[in-house]
């Protein structure tokens, strides 16, 4: 589309640059811009346009156009919004989605820009504007539909405009009334509280009273006494009238051609992407709403001329009512793909820039300022888990319909050819957490698959529905999984009866992981918390110069450095290796320079990919109102979400397009709670975005109270809402008649963190705290030295080498937290986790020597304990002196982190403030920064100033 700076109006100049809605009036034809202040202030005589832009996670900038027409505007000026839209469109690179609203029959996206509502006033650009002063308040009535946004009618004010159907509102001079008709429903009675709410702050200054009315209940009370005082007494409502029908009729589904301003129909037997013509416009007519699309080669004249023809064809059908949703080649809307067959992918993003940078360049020429055009610089976040990773955890392998509860050792690796089951309790703020997993190997049976979602399932209901539950596939694992495992192994195999049982009966050979034999594993993550080891293929073409590997067969044992690897990886090699061979020294081949021996186990060079495997990002997010009926589900999107849109008596789905969430209320029917699985994997199986959503995608469900932090950081959340008790009706008023503060409930704290162990298959109890780490060989315990380590491995299992590489180190994003409940051990162990597990001392003053503080004298209980516990401390003690020389050698003072900040209020002096982070002691240093000094003097210049900001030591 080619375009002039005469074809644009001088009002769209820097309009969509940034996030955010902007609004235009019709006046004599031309758009003027309405003041923030009096967005969602519309007039019945007036047309509007409404521009909303959305930064997407990409950094790229989405915008949707609204027209909006008031019942009482001319046609003339309808008109001229209608093309003055197209011109918005164009100065905006030609790729927004353009809807037509008509004033009573608005989209649910253009009613979720104005919450809760609209309640557009009499009078238009002449009169609307002027400021009346009104001798006495003026009783209305209002109708309200809608159970996710309300649709706000001003009806007269009489009996007759009553029914049993919706839900009515009567704004009197001192009190506001809502009546509820006996068939509403509770979610439309509470949204519209929201409604009464907005008409208590707009026109009453948030002074009156508030009164529900219950339809069928007479006079059951004064206030609804009051209430048919104003009709002049109780009477028999009427029904519902019905003038809407024929805009309700279902039409079948037509296109149309647009020639020389007419619209003419295309034969064809089934609709095909192929019957556009990028050089011309169509219509498709499918009753409610008609889409005008228009081709990337069109003009603007000539997308004006096919606008005015979808017009002209609905004032032809007498269907003024209708919604027109305009869409541009390559930026179609899903709902418009869906009514084609097998519409086909596009390369949306290269056609959009080139547009939208014409555009810009144009404009810049006029002096415009341009900046927001463009696409903005994605912002490079590392993911995170948003999970405590202190937390205890448990492993089942599923063996047909038994679970088998995994030692320490082997929680942590898995087989392709089995299903695992997992619960993992952790510290939440205010109270624990508990999530419960189900983990599928690519080989897995079927039979054992709905064997672990079962038992899963089980757990959760033993539980109150008060867990959260995980259903994740090998290959597709989310970073909270990794963060939970911290270091995971995948094997090829399986151990299981129902995966012996079908490679026997499809004749398949048993590629079971075998120490002996060839492996050949990829080693990947992020850090010492976040690594795996996937076993794949023993063939060359397996390698990617992206990763590291390691190769073993009987005695040999090799690592593989790619050439594009990132530093991590490299580290992470040393790490896995004492997982896979602990015992066994590894030959460096660098890549490029392999030796022979290597490449013959492999089985000879051959071409090998250097790119990073791909894995599904996190996306903007979607949120679904479901209704699941008969084994069939229908989903509503809920636009410009927020908490309040969850309400107790459904089921929502949060769709991240990486991991997909179901959101489960408290009062939702109990026979509905245990198909929340059921329904996350047909939502994934139907694809409603047509996103290509993978069979694989994690699903979580989540149960209304009991909200982990992964799943509220979509919101802004407050934690009170989900506490309260009653339905969505009963605690919207709550809050209404509280002014505008929740009533918490007296619910049950959720579980400890040990309060399922007991209703296991076993009697064994939690393995681990997660402040001990362990390797299948002997206990690694973090945050200490490697010789440490050494000592510790060596006491519990002496026959086990030292590692060459420190251990894993736990991050702790919330400082409050911290895992109490320790696993029974040896009492070796025992002893050796409680010395770790005190609280932290405080840096009272710099340290040349610190000697441990004596503990306090316990009643001797048992000679051979406390012989182990002078042994321990023994350690600890050698251990920080140790620290201490280190530090001394470097010559400096150490100061506690409170001294050190930049906001402190007794700061160290004499130091340099460039690098105040070097003064903070060995263990110090690793709690604020998650890593060591030399790792951390490792990353990028720019990484480390953004640690130390974050830390305000810079």
């Amino acid at each position: 589309m080619s375009v002039s700076m005469r074809d644009l109006d001088p009002a769209f100049q820097g309009a969509g640059q940034k996030a955010g809605i902007e609004v235009w009036r019709i006046e004599n034809f031309k758009p003027v811009p309405v003041p923030q202040a009096s967005y969602g202030k519309f007039f019945t005589g007036d047309s509007y346009l409404i521009l909303k832009t959305i930064a997407l996670k990409s950094g790229a900038l989405r915008q949707d156009i609204h027209y909006w027409l008031g019942k009482d505007t001319s046609q003339d000026e309808a008109g001229a919004a209608a093309l003055k839209t197209i011109e918005l469109d164009a100065a905006l690179g030609g790729r927004a989605v353009q809807y037509r609203e008509v004033q009573g029959h608005e989209t649910e996206r253009f009613l979720s820009y104005f919450k809760p509502c609209i309640i557009p006033q009499e009078g238009g650009t002449a009169s609307g504007f002027k400021h009346v002063e009104s001798e006495e308040h003026k009783i209305r009535m209002f109708t309200c539909q809608g159970k996710h946004v309300v649709h706000v009618k001003e009806v007269p004010f009489a009996r007759s405009s009553l029914n049993h159907d919706d839900i009515f509102i009567l704004d009197t001079a001192n009190k506001i009334f809502q009546f509820n008709g006996s068939n509403s429903s509770i979610q439309e009675r509470a949204k519209a509280l929201e409604v009464v709410q907005h008409i208590k702050d707009t026109y009453h200054d948030g002074k009156c009273d508030i009164a529900t009315v219950e339809d069928g209940k007479l006079m059951s009370d004064a206030e609804t006494g009051e209430f048919w005082g104003f009709f002049g007494g109780f009477a028999p409502l009427p029904r519902k009238t019905t003038d809407d029908v024929k805009s309700a009729v279902a039409l079948p589904t037509q296109l149309f051609r647009v020639e020389k301003g007419q619209a003419e129909p295309v034969s064809a037997d089934t609709l095909t992407k192929e019957l556009l013509d990028t050089n011309k416009s169509y219509l498709l007519d499918c009753g409610a709403e008609i889409y005008l699309w228009m081709g990337r080669s069109t003009s603007l004249d000539e997308r004006k001329a096919a606008s005015g023809a979808a017009e002209e064809y609905l004032r032809s059908q007498d269907r003024l009512k209708s919604q027109i949703i305009r869409v541009i080649e390559n930026f179609e809307t899903v709902s418009f793909r869906s009514k084609f067959d097998a519409w086909p992918q596009s390369a949306e993003v290269a056609v959009s820039e080139d547009g939208r940078g014409k555009v810009a360049a144009l404009l810049k020429r006029q002096g415009v300022n341009v900046r927001g055009l463009l696409k903005a610089a994605p912002e490079k976040e590392e993911p995170q888990p948003y999970i405590d990773c202190t937390g205890n955890l448990q492993v089942w392998r599923v063996n047909g319909q038994e679970k088998i509860l995994l030692t320490v050792p082997d929680q942590s690796k898995f087989y392709s050819g089995e299903c695992y089951i997992f619960q993992y309790n952790y510290p939440g703020e205010d109270q624990d957490e508990c999530l419960i997993g189900t983990w599928f190997g690519k080989k897995s049976v079927e039979e054992e698959r709905s064997s672990a979602t079962s038992h899963a399932n089980k757990m959760v209901e033993s539980l109150k529905f008060m867990a959260s539950q995980l259903q994740v596939y090998e290959g597709s694992e989310p970073i909270l999984f990794f963060a939970i495992f911290q270091s995971f192994l995948v094997l090829k195999g399986g151990l299981s009866d129902g995966y012996k049982t079908f490679i026997s009966e499809n004749e398949l050979s048993d590629d079971t992981y075998k120490e002996d034999g060839v492996a050949l594993f990829r080693v990947q993550g992020s850090g010492p918390e976040n690594m795996q080891a996937i076993q794949v293929e023993p063939v060359a073409s397996s390698l990617n110069s992206s990763y590291c590997y390691i190769l073993h067969s009987g005695s040999s044992v090799f690592t593989w450095i790619g050439n594009l690897r990132t530093p991590e990886v490299e580290e992470l090699v040393e790490r896995q290796l004492d997982v896979i061979k602990p015992n066994m020294q590894a030959k460096l081949q660098k890549e490029g320079s392999e030796s022979e021996q290597f490449w013959e186990i492999l089985g000879g060079k051959s071409e090998y990919p250097s790119q990073k495997i791909a894995r599904d990002a996190e996306s903007d997010s979607h949120l679904f109102s479901c209704t699941f009926t008969k084994g069939e589900l229908k989903v509503i999107e809920i636009y410009n979400f927020n908490q309040d849109d969850l309400m107790t008596e459904d089921i929502f789905i949060l769709d991240c397009h990486a991991s997909i969430f179901v959101w489960v209320g408290q009062q939702v029917d109990q026979k509905l709670k245990t198909q929340a699985l059921v329904i996350g994997e047909l939502f994934v199986k139907h694809d409603f975005l047509l996103e290509k959503l993978m069979v694989q995608t994690p699903i979580y469900i989540i149960s209304e109270g009991s909200e982990p932090e992964f799943f509220t950081r979509f919101f802004t959340w407050d934690s009170t809402k989900s506490a309260m008790h009653g339905n969505s009706f009963q605690r919207k008023l709550s809050i209404l008649k509280n002014g505008g503060r929740p009533t918490l409930s007296n619910k049950p704290k959720r579980r400890t963190p040990g309060a399922h162990v007991g209703r296991s298959a076993t009697n064994e109890k939690p393995q681990r705290a997660r402040s001990v780490s362990f390797s299948p060989e002997r206990v690694r315990v973090r945050g200490r030295s490697p010789a440490f380590n050494a000592l510790a491995s060596a006491f519990e299992n002496p026959s086990a080498r030292n590692l060459s590489t420190p251990p894993a180190q736990v991050r702790k994003p919330y400082p409050k937290s911290d895992s109490s409940n320790v696993a029974p051990r040896s009492t070796a162990i025992a002893s050796l986790t409680s010395t770790f597990e005190q609280p932290p001392r405080e840096p009272l003053m710099p340290r040349s020597i610190k000697p441990r503080p004596k503990s306090p004298p316990k009643a001797e209980s048992n000679s051979k304990e406390n012989i182990m516990s002078s042994k321990i401390e023994t350690l600890t003690i050698q251990e920080d002196v140790k620290e201490n020389e280190v530090e001394d050698e470097e010559g400096l003072t150490l100061y506690p982190y409170e001294r050190l900040i930049t906001v402190s209020t007794d700061p160290a002096a004499d130091i340099d403030v460039t690098k105040r982070e070097t003064y903070l002691s060995s263990a110090e240093f690793r709690e604020k920064f998650g890593m060591t000094k030399e790792a951390f003097y490792k990353l990028p210049k720019w990484k480390q100033n953004k640690l130390k900001m974050a830390l305000q030591l810079f």
